[in-house]
Order: structure tokens, then sequence, then C-alpha cells
């Protein structure tokens, strides 16, 4: 059995590569555009019709879903985020990101000897050191989630020492929480001057900007506040914290696309889009690459502009995997920890 590995239109994923892709340029921001702030709109029972047409437009079936869904582990930021997170647990998370697939599926997959592995694993600052310990050699990012997560409450210079500490610790990816505050009351000014010090502070590494949509209350705001992260230097915009009441959804998920695509149109930067909170299954993972490939195109399909940001994604996943080769699933405690 092999997956398809070119392109179908509307069917396989844009390919699956042999090597760990590179890390998109960063994207080096513009100037407030406060004009193009303002000029956001979002009509509300358009983007719900869109959405919810969605996943009954497109599907995939058998070998080609199987590859959607080995392109979607390679897109996940394998998280733990718990308060009686362990280092011992950490290691057995990053034990799994750098085998995502039991070896057998792997190699009834037709992928044996390919590398395919999570895109990166994220934790808080303090298991950073033991994350990149345990992912040496590996080519796997660590991603620490800062500046007071999930509140973003704390004071400024704390939240940029501990952006600056995740660095030296050797986090090449950094998840920022945005002052909510800010988006509420209309403080575009604040959020920007926020949102670029936070990036001077990742220096080489890359900022990926949570907006906590789930806070934001309307559409507008989420759009806005996703053009204001872009404008200040945001590599990627990210839905959720995930302890939010709601957390990563589609309409959200249009907004904050059909931003990344106008930013791209009028400055040439590409920014990377992580969906987070909530996603737990396989279905819900599709319907998110379905909508980046129909929004963005296949470019945002790859881990270098696309991330799941998840922790029981993954067995899902798996299951899904086992009984497209075995034609049985299996229970969830089956499969290794996700």
């Amino acid at each position: 059995m092999s997956l398809p590995v070119s392109p179908r239109e509307g069917a396989s994923v844009h390919h699956l590569p042999n090597a760990r892709p590179e890390l998109h340029p960063d994207n080096p921001g513009i100037p407030l555009d406060l004009e193009q702030v303002r000029a956001v709109r979002a009509n509300l029972s358009a983007i719900q019709r869109r959405t919810a047409t969605l996943p009954t437009r497109r599907t995939v079936k058998k070998e080609w879903q199987a590859a959607w869904l080995v392109k979607a582990i390679q897109c996940i930021d394998l998280t733990t985020l718990s308060g009686d997170d362990t280092e011992g647990r950490v290691r057995r998370l990053c034990a799994k990101a750098r085998q995502p697939l039991r070896a057998d599926l792997q190699e009834a997959l037709g992928l044996a000897g390919r590398p395919v592995t999570v895109a990166a694993v994220c934790v808080y600052h303090r298991f950073v050191a033991t994350a990149v310990a345990a992912l040496e050699g590996s080519g796997i990012p660590v991603a620490a989630v800062s500046t007071g997560f999930p509140a973003g409450l704390a004071p400024f210079e704390t939240r940029l020492a501990e952006i600056e500490a995740s660095v030296a610790a050797g986090a090449r990816e950094i998840d920022i929480v945005i002052t909510r505050e800010h988006v509420l009351n209309g403080n575009w000014q604040a959020l920007y001057d926020e949102v670029k010090a936070f990036k001077q502070a990742c220096g080489p590494a890359h900022m990926k900007s949570i907006l906590a949509t789930g806070d934001l209350r309307t559409l507008r705001n989420v759009g806005r506040a996703s053009v204001v992260a872009m404008q200040a230097g945001s590599d990627f915009i990210k839905t959720s914290t995930g302890k939010e009441g709601v957390n990563a959804t589609l309409p959200v998920a249009l907004v904050m696309t059909r931003a990344i695509r106008a930013y791209r149109e009028a400055t040439g930067h590409v920014v990377g889009f992580k969906p987070a909170g909530g996603i737990s299954t396989a279905k819900d993972a599709m319907a998110f690459q379905f909508l980046m490939k129909e929004e963005l195109g296949n470019d945002w399909l790859q881990p270098a502009l696309f991330r799941f940001g998840a922790s029981s994604l993954l067995a899902d996943i798996e299951r899904q995997l086992e009984y497209f080769v075995t034609g049985r699933y299996a229970s969830f405690d089956h499969h290794a920890m996700a």
C-alpha cells in the first residue's frame, strides 16, 4: 500500500515531503495602518453559511483521506499545558513526537523509512529544557507558551523576560498571548506596541500570536486583532489558548485566513495560521485543512505555515489510519501517549 504524493484537486494533499520543510521567512511587519484596521468588517450570516457547508462540499475517501491525515500529523504542535505536567510526561510526549505513528502502521501505509514527525512540541517554559534535551537530533522544534499564558495579565516586563528565558533555554518558537483588553477597548496602538515588543524579545525564534478569539466577542474584533498582530510582525496568528470557553471554530478561522490573504496581497509577507483548542477528531482536522486549501492554497497545508494546537487529536488520527489499514477501530488506550 502506498499513499498518493502528488496533488489532485479536491483530493490529496500537496505533497508528502521526505524531509522536514524549512520554516518560512520571518514576517518583518509594517507600520501600524489604522485605516486598514478600521476597514475590517465581518458579515456574520455569510461567514456562517460559508463554513457550515465546507465539510459537506469537500470530502476525501480511502487512500486520499489517509494522505490528508498523515499530513495533519505533520502539522500538529503536540501540546501539554496542564497544571500537573511533569518532566516524565514531557519526555513521553517528545518520544511520541518523534514517532507519532506506530511503525507497523507507517510501513503498511507505504511510508517505511520516511521521517513522519509532528511539527513541534509545545510546553510551558518550565519544561523547555527537558523537551529540548528529549528532542535532540530530531529536528523537531520546541515551542514555549509565554507572556503570562493563558490570561496574559502578568506585568509587561515579566512577560518580556519570560520570552527571553524560553529562547535562551532553546525554544525555537514562542506562542505569546495578547492583552484582550486592548482589543475590547479598540486600543490598536497599544496592541501593536505590545506585539511588536514581544516579537523583538523573540530574537531568532518564530512568534505565534494567540488572539484568544473566544474572549474577543465579535468576528470583527477577531479580524481587526489579526490585522494588527500581523502588522506588528507576528509570524503566525493563532486562535486560542485552549483555556477559553470557546476555542477554534471554522467561522473564526475563515476570518483569520482571509486577513492573512489580504495581508499577503498588500505587503507580500506570508503569515501562518494555527487553530488550537477543541480540535480532537480527524474529521474536525480535515475541515480546517479544507478551509486552508480553499482560502490560502496548498502552501498553507504545510507545517511551515499551518499548525494544529492539539493533544488528543493525534490519537483519533491514529485510530482512523489503523481502520484504513486493518478495517477495525482500536480503542484510544491502544495507542501510545498522544
